[in-house]
């Protein structure tokens, strides 16, 4: 299945070959997109849009501010740790025009979080919203950052809707803690003193790390994946091949609910439409639903890139479903394994279907995507351009067509290795560039993968596998689940059982029998559970994934076998 495989199966699609090395740096495109798209609105956000000329004369004023008045040399560590913002793009292209290695920070983390992630990347300089600017105060003198840039959410609004938005938030909603941090400086001087000023633009290999993108820690220690410049650039032409037809250069209008600063976001958003000249809306709070809905109800959007829960969620939004969905044509799902219920609801009511890819942080992230000519729910599509996909056993042996075994990749968007973790990344990624994800999956004879689940959460009763995606597929098309997640829990008697974890929709009742006889009715007797929990919410990652390990986390601590 290696080699030839996808290629000879799909000679004129996706399989086809891209170029890694078309363009030696980031930088390259993003002068050549800017040019070229000058005019064309690049990311909007509370009103306020930025053209490609607009976003690239002010990513060069916070580039020359960087170079002319701090002490950062090219290789060194910026942390961005900012929600959907404006100046979110601004400060991270500017950073990488400086030669600067980009650390993505969730804004949410905690003050241990943070000092971690400064620590291990060896951050010199932070920008950060005040919001947080708190917790950078407790932060920053344990780490060695020096540099410290703050803004505000409106900051880059004309005069006195940035003055009413910041401060609302700052005196009403009253979300900004008092701060005292001496050395910081305010996001809008440093464009000010940059702007007009000469950038030297850096020049980096295209093997070079451009950005850090720390794994979601939800095992072990977060690691920050170094992705290279070829490795993003690479992700960028592979997105552009499989958008096809589908999407045009310069004329979309792409919704960005989910952070930039995550892996799937970025890639999509920030370089591969900055390569097509493509106009992506900011949403800063995808959980303020109402809020989201109104600033969708403004624009003829034709794409939309989200993952299951989000679906679920405005699906259930009375107002989104009256939305003008008339111009959408692509919807992407990624992230978390999307359920066919969630897909079905939301071509009911959007008319368009979802096409669900799969990847990691560590593949910059799309490695597989299905056609959108032929796509097959259920599936993570075929492999993207230039990529390979083969499924192991545990000894490392191939598997045939058809065996579930662990997924690996091997492709130019597959990451340079684990920062300064030499033991970490021989554990993931072998001599010949195959990268184990972690993920049990199969390969069908037409070439379609199929994620089976995440190696680690996979149920073992009497030596029977069961793998929790399969639970949760059939328990969300019970009518009355709006959440649900499966988790084994330790039995004596068949090594583990499954419990199950539900949330109900609200106005609506479900009972344990109603779950069970579900359950009975539609899989085999050992895949019922054997425990039901009814729960208000389910703890999820920032882009909403739901945490299997935090909730097995807590059984555990229940019996006494975890502190």
């Amino acid at each position: 299945m290696i080699g030839n495989f996808w290629k000879d199966k799909y000679p004129s699609g996706i399989a086809a070959e891209i170029n890694p090395d078309e363009y030696p740096n980031i930088q390259s495109v993003l002068k050549l997109s800017c040019e070229r798209f000058a005019s064309k609105p690049a990311f909007s956000n509370l009103g306020k849009t930025l053209t490609y000329g607009e976003m690239y004369e002010l990513s060069g004023a916070f580039a020359a501010w960087l170079q002319q008045h701090t002490d950062l040399q090219p290789g060194d560590r910026i942390a961005v740790q900012l929600p959907n913002v404006l100046q979110y793009p601004v400060a991270v292209f500017g950073a990488i025009r400086a030669g600067l290695i980009v650390v993505n920070t969730n804004p949410l983390y905690t003050a241990r979080e943070m000092e971690h992630q400064f620590n291990d990347s060896g951050a010199k300089a932070l920008v950060c919203l005040a919001n947080m600017a708190h917790l950078a105060e407790k932060v920053v003198p344990k780490t060695q950052v020096k540099h410290v840039i703050v803004t505000e959410v409106a900051d880059l609004l004309p005069p006195l809707k940035r003055l009413l938005i910041n401060s609302v938030i700052k005196y009403v909603k009253k979300m900004v803690p008092a701060y005292h941090l001496p050395q910081a400086v305010k996001f809008n001087d440093v464009l000010a003193k940059g702007r007009g000023k000469a950038v030297k633009e850096a020049n980096p290999g295209s093997g070079d790390v451009a950005v850090l993108q720390y794994t979601g820690g939800t095992t072990g220690v977060a690691k920050g994946a170094m992705l290279t410049h070829r490795n993003l650039l690479a992700n960028m032409l592979q997105s552009k091949a499989l958008m096809g037809s589908n999407l045009h250069e310069g004329c979309e209008i792409l919704i960005t609910p989910l952070p930039l600063y995550h892996i799937y976001a970025f890639t999509f958003h920030c370089m591969s439409m900055m390569l097509m000249g493509n106009h992506n809306i900011l949403i800063s709070n995808p959980r303020d639903l109402p809020s989201m809905v109104k600033e969708l109800s403004k624009w003829k959007f034709s794409g939309f890139v989200g993952l299951n829960t989000l679906f679920v969620a405005l699906c259930n939004d009375a107002n989104f479903r009256n939305l003008d969905f008339s111009a959408l044509k692509v919807t992407l799902s990624g992230g978390m394994a999307l359920q066919q219920a969630a897909a079905e609801r939301w071509k009911q009511v959007t008319g368009c279907g979802i096409c669900e890819g799969y990847g990691m942080t560590e593949t910059s992230p799309v490695a597989t995507v299905n056609p959108m000519e032929t796509n097959q729910m259920g599936t993570i599509g075929i492999p993207v351009p230039s990529t390979l996909c083969k499924v192991i056993d545990d000894a490392g042996n191939e598997l045939a067509l058809g065996e579930i075994g662990e997924l690996c990749i091997k492709g130019p968007q597959v990451m340079k290795g684990y920062w300064q973790r030499p033991e970490a990344t021989d554990e993931i990624l072998d001599s010949d560039g195959w990268l184990k994800t972690g993920d049990i999956a199969l390969i069908q004879p037409d070439g379609f993968m199929r994620i089976v689940d995440r190696k680690k959460d996979m149920i073992l009763i009497s030596g029977f596998n069961v793998y929790p995606n399969e639970l949760e597929d059939v328990l969300a098309t019970l009518p009355g689940v709006l959440q649900c997640a499966a988790i084994g829990v330790p039995d004596e008697k068949s090594g583990e059982a499954i419990k199950v974890f539900v949330v109900v929709k609200p106005g609506l009742t479900l009972t344990k029998d109603q779950v069970k006889d579900h359950m009975r009715a539609n899989l085999t007797a050992y895949k019922v559970p054997r425990s039901i929990e009814f729960r208000d919410s389910l703890p999820t990652t920032n882009v909403g994934k739901i945490l299997r390990r935090e909730l097995r986390d807590e059984e555990l601590k229940k019996l006494g076998l975890k502190k």
